[in-house]
């Protein structure tokens, strides 16, 4: 079982600067990108599922926590990629699902989700409990006491689960926790903004400490000392279409307050489509684990709407599959996913549609369609061969590789490889590699 978790904060607290990225995603040729390339990079590597995507109801995905693992590793299997080589990780474990419910049954469904978790295998659990339920006043914030009581509560869940697996496996190792969840709304901004607001020393302070509080009430003694990080807003954001890029300079305070908190870490979100220099600086500055998610299949997006102009080329009207003609009338059909972020002119929303970084195109490729639609593409594609010329046009970046004998002109190669290129800043940011 992969010690990427604990050999991160082993290494930073001797004093060497290492980050971990976290990878966010269901699509399965991401994920098979990135266990490739870890495979290359001889690292290990941590994919995370939300409690939206994977839940004991089946998420938006259909899987449940167990379904998730295994469909990790099967793509895993195929990349001949070890099983403990890998970090399973549950990001936004709580109540997030059912706010629409009282406590009562909303924190039992977040103790049964938080459970399947860690009973499916799961090391890097993140506990959220900072959104209001039904029955929670609306006037005011939740107090820190209540969101760590729900947090403890938690955490005695995923201890109860840790127990059972012990009784099968006395090795089996103990999970590590981060809390907190200052963060934008998932996919990013959905109103233009002019700055954002970094996380307040003191409020990160008050955080932890009632979080230690609260956790003295669990059977286990060191509870607390199984959490290495908490999620903060260090000052970085993306809307549909504009990137707010880290600058260190705004979070001197928030990063000099963390460190006066032994083996506690930052766990930055929404640090998708960052410069590449500023995620290292993210990490230089205690930032150690960088989530990204959007950008990786909006990386895949980009990649199959180029591959969908070079199967214009070269395929018969009759035999295209015509991807991006596909995925908007599938979005026209459904507008649930997108239709409460999306705003401005007809044109506007069309353009965002198929290009907005938030990217939420990416909750329909899961859907029957698009995956045989993909699948299609790459068949027609791989019946052809792509003129060089043509592959420098819609590829170029690709076209180099190819043309160095460093990347398969094959058509899923061609795609992995954007998704490849989206994870290399993070690869650098983390110190896998030395430049990119």
């Amino acid at each position: 079982m992969s010690n990427l978790m604990q050999n991160m904060v082993k290494e930073r607290k001797a004093g060497r600067t290492v980050g971990v990225p976290s990878y966010c995603t269901a699509n399965d040729i991401v994920i098979e990108a990135l266990i490739r390339q870890a495979k290359e990079l001889d690292v290990d590597i941590l994919i995370e599922a939300t409690a939206n995507q994977v839940n004991q109801f089946g998420g938006y995905t259909g899987m449940k926590p167990a379904d998730f693992r295994d469909f990790v590793y099967e793509i895993a299997d195929r990349a001949d990629y070890p099983h403990d080589r890998i970090v399973l990780g549950g990001d936004h474990l709580g109540p997030l699902t059912w706010v629409n419910e009282n406590e009562a049954e909303a924190m039992e469904k977040a103790e049964t989700l938080v459970k399947l978790f860690v009973e499916a295998g799961y090391k890097k659990i993140h506990l959220d409990t900072s959104m209001r339920v039904a029955d929670d006043p609306t006037d005011q914030p939740l107090t820190d006491e209540t969101v760590a009581k729900r947090g403890a509560r938690l955490y005695q869940a995923c201890e109860d689960s840790y127990q059972e697996l012990l009784k099968k496996n006395p090795d089996e190792k103990r999970p590590v926790f981060i809390i907190g969840s200052e963060v934008p709304i998932p996919g990013g901004a959905q109103e233009q903004e002019d700055s954002i607001s970094v996380t307040k020393p003191a409020a990160v302070a008050a955080t932890l400490e009632e979080y230690k509080k609260q956790f003295a009430s669990i059977t286990d003694p060191d509870a607390f000392d199984n959490v290495i990080g908490i999620v903060v807003q260090p000052g970085v954001e993306f809307g549909d279409d504009e990137v707010f890029a880290y600058n260190r300079d705004n979070a001197v305070d928030l990063c000099a307050k963390i460190k006066t908190f032994d083996g506690i870490y930052m766990e930055g979100h929404s640090t998708d489509y960052q410069p590449p220099e500023c995620l290292k600086q993210m990490v230089e500055d205690g930032v150690a684990i960088l989530k990204v998610g959007p950008a990786l299949t909006f990386a895949l997006r980009d990649g199959i709407f180029a591959m969908s102009e070079i199967e214009k080329v070269l395929v018969d009207e009759k035999d295209r599959v015509d991807f991006p003609e596909l995925l908007e009338k599938l979005m026209l059909d459904d507008t649930s996913k997108w239709a409460k972020y999306y705003h401005g002119s007809d044109k506007e929303i069309a353009i965002k549609r198929r290009f907005s970084l938030s990217d939420r195109c990416r909750y329909y490729f899961a859907m029957p369609e698009i995956r045989d639609a993909i699948e299609k593409l790459i068949k027609n594609i791989d019946g052809q061969e792509i003129p060089t010329g043509l592959l420098y046009q819609y590829m170029p970046i690709q076209y180099k590789k190819v043309r160095d004998g460093k990347l398969e002109k094959d058509a899923r190669s061609l795609l992995m490889s954007f998704v490849m290129d989206a994870a290399d800043d993070y690869n650098y940011a983390a110190g896998y590699i030395r430049q990119i």
